[in-house]
């Protein structure tokens, strides 16, 4: 029984999570106009006109009821031929499920397959969210992380696989990886996957960048080629980055067959349904938007290139490449803390990076820095930083 005298606060699980401290840095500067803003990950050019165009048609033919728990069959099916197209193999419109954004598909096939005192298995550096929502159902978490060597981050994939025991609940992998842009090579896949067979461990992969890779191909590697349809394999994804999207809340999974009327209930009781209106938006960038997905790609090298040279020029930065997303992960010499870092960027160089932090104690020494902006937003950030190390 509670002590009816006891603070009114929330259970000790929720007690015991970290603040973002990209949100912290944030609030110090956001109301500032004077600060570039590279703290979060979204690019600083809105969403195609052909999706707002197609989205507001929507909303203005009346397109604001409820819709199926796993999203609508227009919308299912337009995703069944976008992921078709995109990994040569047939994924079924029966095993797929609209969400209300990435992080809510995250949260929800948690729910559906995480216990309290589970073991779950996440590589680090890693967005807060990843580790943060099995923390909130009580789980049991192990880091795996990654190191920068020879100028790139790599995964030690013998350390995973230590990691993987037969006690382990489920695997999150986020790959190409935010914040360092580690991309999980395609020869990794087999061995990962296999060894998740053997203990029957929930392989659930976080796809947001897939499309925003450095290089020749459609996709980063994907595990939805090598999975049969009804094991325990869960993609998530979202409309957010690569359609640039970030506001709409919009995203989606691909189960296992057995999972999919379960993950039906679950929707019902956390947000019922994706929003209508928006779900027309979504059957336009994926029916339209490869032209868009391939400009965006464009940008994003470019935007890498000119930021990580500019990077590398200052003195005592290091800045290993990364192989997709929209991030570059640096440190400087001599400054390991990058919170109080972050926070001094604001007050004397007018520039929000985000620390590294937040993304776990891996991340600590380091900075993000979103370079999904114009090229002249970027090149002003690299005189400011340049400025205040000089200084």
């Amino acid at each position: 029984m509670t002590d009816p005298k006891s603070p009114a606060v929330a259970r000790a699980e929720v007690l015991a999570l970290r603040m973002s401290q990209i949100r912290e840095v944030a609030n110090a500067g956001m109301a500032r106009q004077d600060v570039l803003k590279f703290w979060v990950g979204e690019s600083d050019r809105p969403t195609p006109d052909f999706i707002r165009e197609a989205t507001a048609k929507a909303l203005m033919a009346g397109e604001t009821y409820y819709t199926h728990n796993l999203g609508r069959l227009d919308l299912r099916e337009a995703l069944s031929d976008y992921l078709e197209r995109l990994h040569e193999r047939p994924v079924g419109v029966g095993r797929l499920a609209i969400t209300s954004a990435g992080v809510n598909a995250l949260m929800l096939v948690s729910q559906a397959v995480v216990s309290p005192g589970d073991k779950v298995v996440v590589t680090t550096p890693a967005w807060p969210n990843i580790v943060e929502i099995p923390r909130i159902l009580s789980a049991r978490l192990e880091t795996v992380p990654l190191d920068p060597a020879q100028g790139r981050w790599r995964l030690d994939l013998d350390r995973l696989m230590d990691a993987l025991t037969p006690d382990t609940k489920a695997l999150f992998l986020n790959s190409p990886n935010n914040p360092t842009g580690w991309t999980l090579p395609a020869e990794d896949r087999a061995p990962i996957l296999a060894r998740c067979r053997e203990y029957g461990i929930w392989l659930i992969t976080d796809d947001p960048y897939e499309r925003l890779i450095f290089g020749p191909g459609k996709c980063a590697p994907s595990f939805l080629p090598l999975a049969e349809e009804d094991e325990r394999v869960v993609a998530t994804n979202t409309f957010s980055k690569a359609w640039r999207m970030t506001g709409w809340r919009m995203g989606w999974m691909v189960l296992p067959k057995s999972l999919v009327d379960s993950m039906g209930v679950i929707i019902e009781y956390n947000t019922s349904c994706a929003p209508d209106f928006i779900q027309s938006g979504a059957i336009a960038a994926l029916r339209d938007g490869e032209p868009h997905i391939a400009e965006l790609r464009a940008e994003l090298t470019a935007a890498k290139d000119l930021v990580l040279s500019g990077l590398r020029a200052l003195p005592g930065v290091e800045a290993p490449e990364p192989e997709g997303g929209m991030y570059a992960f640096f440190r400087i010499d001599g400054r390991g803390d990058s919170l109080a870092l972050a926070k001094d960027l604001i007050a004397k160089a007018d520039m929000g990076l985000a620390p590294g932090s937040a993304f776990g104690p891996e991340g600590e020494g380091w900075l993000r820095w979103c370079f999904a902006n114009r090229p002249e937003k970027n090149a002003e950030g690299l005189r400011r930083l340049g400025a205040y190390l000089g200084g």
